[in-house]
Parts: C-alpha cells; sequence; structure tokens
C-alpha cells in the first residue's frame, strides 16, 4: 500500500512538471503576438535546461525581436536588435539585469549575464537577462565601425538604444511574470563600461544599479596616447630597419624587459604585506624607471638610457605644447610587460586595433587632441543628481594594466564627482571605485580577474550593503583570493595567516 502511495505521488509530480512546462512552453511562445509600438518580436521560444561555456543554464523563455527596423544609408537594413532571457516564473528573482556590449558592439551577445558576476550568471541566480547589437550588425568583427556613416545608427550606439531595450524589455517581462521587475541592473565592460556611464548620466531612471567597467571613455584621447603618443616616444629610441624606420617592436630585448619588471616589483610589490607578484597599492608605487637606466661605464645588467627617457616619457602621456596633460599617464603595473594579440605597455607590438604604429618621432598633440572628442558619445557629465537622489548606485572597476584605457582617466572621473555631488563624502554614498592589481583590459594578464560586482551592486541598492571589498580570485593563481579595496584603500596582509586567503587582507 505505501509502494502504491509513493508511486501515485511520483506519477502525479511528474504530471504536474509536464503540465507546468507546457504551461511555460505556451506561455513564452505567447509573447510572440505581443504588440508593441515599433516593436517587432521575431521569435519567443522556451529553451529547456542547458550547458555553455558558463556552466549549466536553467530552463528560459528566450525572445528575441528589433526596434525600429528602418532601411538607412544605401538602403542598408538597421534597427536595434535584442535578446531577453526569461526565468521560469517560480524560479524569477524579481529583477531585470542588461548586459552591456563591446567594441563597436553589432552582435547580440547571449543573454546570459555572466560577466563579473563571481562565476554564477544572473540568468542563473533568477534575473531577466537582456542583451542587444546597439542597431547594427557588425560585417567585419568587433571594430568594424563603418555604421557610423548612417546618422541614426550612431545615435542608437551612441547613447540611444540601451535605454530603447530596457524599456521594451521591461514591458516584456511585466506581460510574462503579471507584474514589473522590481530593481533593474546594467553590468558593462569596455564599451559596455561607458554604455553604463551614459546611463547613468542620460537616463538617470531606468537602472537601479549600474557596474561600469574599464570605460571606453574619452576613445579620441587615449587612441592618441595608445596609437600616436606612445609610439612617437618609443620611436626616438627604438632600433631602425635598413631603411631607417624605427622597429618599436624591438624598443626592449625579452632580457631588458625582464630586468625592468624584475625592477618594478622588487621595488613595489611587497608594500602590501607580501611578495606575491601583485601591485596592491599602485597609487603609492614610487617606481622610477630611472633605477635601471645604464651609468656611466655600464652596459651589462641596465638599459639605455635613452630608452629608459622614452619609457618615461610614453608612461607619462600625453601633454600639448603648454605642457597641459590631454590624457592621464599610465600604471607601472605588473600587467604592462604581457605579449600577446594586445600587448602590454611596455610591449608595443606592430600596430593598434586600427592598423600600423606610426613611426614618426613628433607629433602635433594641438591639432590631434583638438579633433579627439565626440560629445555624442562622450560620457563627460559628472552631474548624478537624479540619479543619485532615485537611489541609485554606481559601481566602477578598472584595471591597472589597461594598455588601451589609462585607469588614471576613469579615476580621475570618478573623483570630479564630488564636485558636483556635494562632495567626496557623499558620493561614497552612491558610487565607488575599485582599482584590479595586474588586470589588462576588462581582464586577463597576472592579475584576479574573476570577482562578483554585480552581487555587490545588488547587495547595495536593495539590502544597504556599501561595498567595502569585493573578493577576487583568478586564473593567473591559482587558490588565491584578495579582497579589492573601494578606492582610496587597498589590500594590505595582517602579518598573520595564508597569504592566499583574502581574509588575512585588511583594507587600508
Amino acid at each position: 500500500m505505501v509502494h502504491r502511495r509513493i508511486l501515485l505521488a511520483v506519477v502525479a509530480a511528474c504530471l504536474a512538471a509536464g503540465v507546468s512546462q507546457a504551461a511555460a512552453t505556451e506561455s513564452c511562445a505567447s509573447l510572440a503576438d505581443l504588440q508593441i509600438d515599433h516593436v517587432e518580436i521575431t521569435k519567443a521560444n522556451r529553451v529547456s535546461s542547458t550547458g555553455s561555456h558558463n556552466g549549466p543554464l536553467p530552463p528560459h523563455c528566450r525572445v528575441d525581436g528589433v526596434i525600429n527596423r528602418r532601411k538607412g544609408v544605401d538602403g542598408e537594413e538597421f534597427g536595434i536588435g535584442f535578446a531577453l532571457a526569461l526565468p521560469e516564473p517560480e524560479v524569477w528573482n524579481g529583477d531585470f539585469m542588461m548586459q552591456g556590449g563591446g567594441g563597436g558592439n553589432g552582435f547580440i551577445g547571449e543573454p546570459i549575464g555572466a560577466a563579473y558576476a563571481g562565476g554564477k550568471p544572473a540568468l542563473v541566480r533568477g534575473f531577466a537577462v537582456a542583451s542587444t547589437d546597439t542597431g547594427h550588425k557588425s560585417k567585419s568583427g568587433a571594430f568594424d565601425f563603418s555604421f557610423m556613416r548612417d546618422q541614426q545608427a550612431y545615435l542608437d550606439f551612441a547613447f540611444l538604444a540601451n535605454a530603447e531595450v530596457a524599456g521594451v524589455a521591461k514591458r516584456i517581462i511585466a506581460q510574462y511574470y503579471a507584474k514589473p521587475a522590481a530593481y533593474s541592473y546594467f553590468v558593462g565592460c569596455s564599451t559596455g563600461g561607458r554604455e553604463g556611464m551614459i546611463l547613468s548620466q542620460r537616463y538617470p531612471t531606468v537602472f537601479n544599479g549600474i557596474v561600469s567597467g574599464d570605460p571606453a571613455m574619452r576613445t579620441g584621447l587615449s587612441n592618441l596616447a595608445i596609437g600616436k603618443w606612445i609610439p612617437a616616444a618609443y620611436s626616438q629610441a627604438a632600433p631602425k630597419d635598413p631603411s631607417g624606420k624605427p622597429l618599436i617592436d624591438k624598443l626592449l630585448t625579452d632580457g631588458e624587459r625582464k630586468l625592468f619588471m624584475n625592477a618594478l616589483m622588487s621595488r613595489c610589490d611587497a608594500k602590501d604585506g607580501v611578495a606575491d607578484g601583485i601591485i596592491s597599492d599602485p597609487m603609492g608605487c614610487d617606481f622610477d624607471p630611472e633605477a635601471v637606466a645604464c651609468k656611466n661605464g655600464q652596459s651589462t645588467g641596465c638599459i639605455a638610457p635613452e630608452k629608459v627617457a622614452a619609457i618615461k616619457k610614453a608612461f607619462a602621456g600625453p601633454k600639448n605644447s603648454y605642457g597641459t596633460q590631454v590624457y592621464p599617464g599610465f600604471l607601472y603595473d605588473a600587467g604592462i610587460a604581457e605579449t600577446g594579440q594586445v600587448p602590454g605597455l611596455l610591449a608595443l607590438g606592430t600596430g593598434g586595433i586600427f592598423g600600423p604604429y606610426p613611426t614618426t618621432t613628433e607629433i602635433d598633440i594641438d591639432k590631434e587632441a583638438l579633433h579627439a572628442s565626440d560629445p555624442l558619445v562622450e560620457p563627460a557629465s559628472t552631474n548624478l543628481s537624479t540619479f543619485s537622489a532615485s537611489g541609485g548606485k554606481l559601481l566602477f572597476f578598472h584595471g591597472d594594466s589597461d594598455p588601451w584605457f589609462s585607469p588614471l582617466d576613469t579615476l580621475e572621473y570618478y573623483k570630479s564627482l564630488a564636485a558636483t555631488n556635494g562632495g567626496a563624502d557623499k558620493v561614497a554614498g552612491w558610487s565607488r571605485i575599485f582599482l584590479v592589481p595586474g588586470m589588462r583590459h576588462c581582464g586577463g594578464a597576472p592579475a584576479l580577474d574573476q570577482f562578483d560586482m554585480l552581487g555587490a551592486v545588488v547587495d547595495w541598492t536593495e539590502k544597504g550593503i556599501a561595498p567595502e571589498s569585493v573578493i577576487a580570485t583568478g586564473n593567473a593563481f591559482p587558490g588565491r583570493s584578495r579582497p579589492l579595496c573601494a578606492y582610496p584603500k587597498h589590500a594590505q596582509y595582517t602579518g598573520h595567516g595564508d597569504t592566499n586567503d583574502a581574509r588575512n587582507f585588511t583594507c587600508q
């Protein structure tokens, strides 16, 4: 009798699950008929539990669509493509999260919300997750900006698309769950970091919490620094080919680069209490490259003075003819000598993402800087009074070894918020910035580059728990964890316990 009851209970549960899945499938499919002005729902399908490179994903409803489909320049089709993943109603946490793009966008990323979520993607946590191509389709990879010839496509990319998609996503969420999302979040890095800043400045009530990583801000000036200023500085001391052309990728030999990095790490690595391949306090690093310059009569175990001078000039950042800094310099950090597809600041290749580096030793900074800014795309405004007054929370992070965008530029923006928003202490009540030692652009290098900024901004927004630190781990240092400390603090070893355990570090 008992066995029969158990069997009947199992059968009933299976039938209920089948009915529930059928209902979820039907409810999802019905979204294809949802009528929203200027929006075309192209697909609405229930996705069973699947695996991905981010781990197993739960069953969810996937909605794809296009906003403002149109014919643009040369008859090319444009429109803001988007995708929205909706967890099953019984596991939805009540919130919405949107993920930022990268490069020139043009692709609809899988709406999972895996970036900077500490290994547990937003979709797995129960968030409804959206992504977008910001209004165009890339034809030639991540850095295809040919769409800019169409004015509307450029406006969509610059600042319009993400807010448009957020509005549509919220409509679909409210329809599917029969209630609106309680909180909305945006997380992005690089172009996504810029998008987060834009949203806080131009659409201050769309998102409750925003995470902006390594933001691609002031791209014209960062390109001036990386693409022209640094190559010009290196060209002054680089060896020449038979035609006299500077070989900037050969400025330093592998041995010289190792010598430079050993001197840097010897000077600054242990300032946090432990020599571990990480410079935890980059602002306190007082390394001077002159320490490795050859002295009179010295020819080994040192670097030629003209090479050292070129490195110092390069890292100091571009200045105009009046000596005014037009873009910040770069930090001396553990990841600056990394080679690979995107070489570090101390190991430039023969060209950047937009073509070969110039080999001239002089550039007209005044002229170059004059045309380096575009107000449509730049997230320059510091008046975030509406965003902060409505309870918005804004987290920044930036890799200290980022070879594309100086972390000091993001830090300068963060500091500048004080003057417009009631002072640094008041700003710290709704915004924090975290510098990530060793990390290059949005990840990689000798760094602990895996951390949960999504969880941090959610806890701050919904529970009032301000993030004094965020725990970081990374493949470069297996078994190690560290606190990323909110600026101006940094991780400092207590002097006791395992140096691979974040619990033995404090923020000072």
